[in-house]
């Protein structure tokens, strides 16, 4: 068993991760913490192997806390701000997983630190080796189209359908939207509506409860915004 501490000032965003964790048998939360210092005296309390630490913190960031332990468990961090990766590989960091992420993308990082732990041990999942994707296959009637990540700008859900709006063109597919998702990479597509996912590199503006993505406009739900409006910036 791996006793991991999860560290994430948005309870929304710890909540996820205590749910992942529970698919994993090799998993074990023995504590939660909403800021740095906490998370400071658990480590000293307790038996950590693995910390799951957000890096954008109040007053104490994840990257800072990791400097200030003398002999710090494995650490995977868990944030929406990209620019980060260079630091935290700096510091030996496991995994860096880009919010929101994917139950498969946490499989991973969570194989890397079972590696680590114990480089005889067999992984969680075994997932070949393959080159990264940079499109989406998408299925309509009669054919299997090979859309570019770059040139898709959002996802709607319709009734048991999906519509996949490009920069050129619209498509339709019987796929549901949540199988969709499983195959939009997570640093790329956000989900900011039961109904909506988009990409957000096309993202111009928020105004109020909408997104704008140039000419086109997108509701953000409520149970999305706060997460949304993280990863925004603003």
């Amino acid at each position: 068993m791996i006793n991991c501490l999860i560290v994430d000032d948005a309870p929304v965003a710890r909540e996820i991760l205590v749910q992942y964790c529970k698919l994993l048998p090799v998993l074990r939360v023995v504590g939660q913490c909403g800021d740095a210092f906490e998370a400071r005296e658990k480590i000293q309390q307790l038996q950590i192997d693995l910390l799951l630490v957000d890096i954008n913190m109040p007053v104490l960031s994840g990257i800072e806390l990791l400097k200030t332990l003398k002999n710090p468990p494995l650490v995977v961090f868990t944030t929406a701000y990209r620019e980060f990766a260079t630091d935290a590989f700096d510091l030996a960091a496991c995994d860096y997983l880009l919010k929101p992420f994917s139950i498969e993308r946490f499989i991973i990082a969570i194989d890397r630190v079972v590696e680590k732990l114990n480089p005889k041990t067999s992984t969680i999942l075994e997932i070949p080796p393959s080159i990264p994707s940079h499109h989406l296959l998408l299925r309509t009637e009669g054919r299997i189209n090979k859309l570019n990540y770059d040139h898709i700008v959002y996802l709607e859900a319709s009734r048991n359908n999906t519509k996949v709006i490009t920069s050129s063109e619209h498509f339709i597919s019987t796929t549901p939207l949540s199988s969709i998702e499983t195959q939009l990479p997570a640093e790329l597509f956000f989900r900011v509506h039961r109904s909506f996912i988009i990409n957000l590199s096309k993202v111009t503006s928020l105004h109020g409860n909408r997104i704008i993505l140039g000419k086109i406009e997108v509701p953000l739900g409520g149970n999305y915004k706060d997460e949304f409006v993280k990863i925004f910036g603003v």
